[in-house]
């Protein structure tokens, strides 16, 4: 779907956004706080993930985009890089099952190519066997940059106007969308950060250019349903103009 200011207002009547996307922040600084290694804290951070998605289903929510790791997380020291993708096939492994029997459709986000070949299997597993699942959908950004998902677009665009299948004057911010990684799934109406941090860090530039930010203190793997309640909360308080001087409610 082209991303349009009409497409993003997609709260329901009572104001719950449709889409929530994660910045999962705080493991690290939640095992350090604890004196233990930095691998429980990622550890642990894989429950709070499960408690969200079912916090997230119980909620109405739709649509929720979690940062699982990103194209700059390959630089982190190489033991907790290790850590992280036993952790991702352990996840998957072990929880698609219970994904796919609560009807939860997986999509991934992120560059694949030059992936670990099993890694690469496993996501894909993930897609194919919820493809046609109509509940909640789970976007798993891995090996995601928002920076570099624009690129990949625009490397797109560039190609068919070489080819002569595409006028130059024809691109437009709708048309460079559909060369996003997933064009058919609404912007997020509300991007939430744990642990305090304030900023995106390259995680969906273009698609929270009207999103709702909520930061919150509270380090991810300590993250639960009445965490994800509060943020929607403040949501709720909000008024969403969209760069217009009237707030926009309702889909």
């Amino acid at each position: 779907m082209g991303k349009t200011e009409t497409s993003s207002r997609s709260s329901d009547e009572f104001g719950a956004p449709r889409h929530v996307a994660i910045i999962m922040d705080g493991n690290g600084r939640w095992a350090a706080s604890r004196g233990l290694p930095r691998g429980e804290g990622h550890r642990r951070g894989v429950e709070a993930l499960r408690r969200t998605v079912r916090a997230a289903g119980d909620l109405g929510i739709s649509y929720l985009t979690i940062f699982s790791f990103s194209s700059e997380n390959w630089s982190r020291p190489a033991k907790e890089v290790s850590d992280l993708m036993v952790l991702l096939r352990r996840f998957i492994r072990n929880d698609l099952a219970e994904l796919h029997a609560s009807n939860v459709l997986v999509r991934v986000i992120g560059e694949r190519e030059g992936l670990d070949p099993e890694i690469a299997k496993l996501l894909q597993e993930a897609e194919d066997l919820t493809r046609h699942n109509t509940g909640l959908t789970l976007v798993i950004a891995f090996n995601y940059g928002g920076r570099q998902e624009i690129a990949r677009a625009a490397r797109g665009v560039a190609e068919e106007v070489a080819a002569g299948r595409l006028a130059p004057q024809a691109v437009t911010p709708e048309l460079l969308y559909r060369f996003f990684d997933a064009p058919d799934i609404p912007d997020p109406d509300l991007l939430i950060r744990t642990s305090g941090e304030q900023r995106l860090s390259n995680f969906l530039l273009w698609q929270a250019a009207y999103s709702e930010l909520v930061f919150l203190p509270v380090h991810w793997p300590d993250f639960d349903r009445a965490a994800l309640e509060k943020a929607i909360d403040e949501f709720r308080r909000r008024e969403r103009r969209f760069g217009g001087l009237v707030a926009k409610t309702g889909s």
